[in-house]
């Protein structure tokens, strides 16, 4: 089975690549961009017979996949 693991900046946090990136496109031309914010995209390949899933997913991205300090996460299992 599979996860996929979102992981961004919590609300409020400055994010200088997503505002780099979001001028960036305004100078290309796409001057409908207001703001722009950067984030993780992690897929994690599981075996199948993992009991908790969650709860296994939970603890790694508390203890390496997110600094929950600045960012938050969410994840969808794939089975």
């Amino acid at each position: 089975m599979k996860a996929k693991v979102y992981v961004t900046l919590k609300e409020g946090v400055l994010d200088p690549q997503g505002q780099a990136v979001a001028r960036a496109l305004g100078r290309l031309g796409f001057s409908e961009v207001q703001d722009a914010r950067i984030g993780k995209y992690i897929e994690v390949q599981l075996a199948d017979d993992v009991k908790d899933v969650e709860g296994h997913l939970k603890q790694m991205c508390e203890k390496l996949l997110a600094n929950t300090v600045i960012e938050e996460y969410r994840y969808e299992i794939v089975k």
